[in-house]
């Protein structure tokens, strides 16, 4: 049903320096940062080999990672993102096995552009999921 690991989440407190930790000292090739306030993030994608990892930073303190930052000050993995297929057939089947979508269950447009959906933590060994459709 998932397809390949698009990306793992880190929120960070400071989004240059967490560019700079991975394309300084770990080699990376890193993107450009963007701005999405529809998401309330900063972001930067950090191109590897097999998947990329997402640098997030909150936009301010209404941004939905700003608590998940003052929980965990020095930054924290904050989810995996998995690629379907079919967004609206995985949301149907993973309602049908009893997971729980956040928000109003809906896609939504993605940092890549893609329709998104997030799934809760507790339904998925306390890891958010994210589904984008490819």
């Amino acid at each position: 049903m998932i397809g390949r690991l698009n990306h793992v989440a880190i929120v960070v407190p400071d989004l240059a320096a967490g560019a700079a930790c991975y394309r300084d000292t770990l080699g990376a090739k890193v993107s450009a940062p963007r701005s999405f306030p529809e998401h309330g993030v900063r972001v930067v994608f950090v191109e590897l080999p097999n998947t990329k990892i997402e640098l997030l930073e909150p936009l301010d303190e209404n941004s939905p990672v700003a608590g998940f930052l003052a929980n965990n000050p020095a930054g924290a993995m904050h989810h995996v993102c998995y690629e379907v297929d079919d967004i609206i057939a995985a949301r149907e089947r993973m309602v049908k096995q009893g997971a729980r979508l956040l928000g109003d269950g809906e896609p939504k447009t993605g940092a890549h552009g893609k329709p998104v959906l997030f799934l809760h933590p507790k339904d998925f060994c306390g890891t958010l999921v994210e589904l984008e459709q490819v």
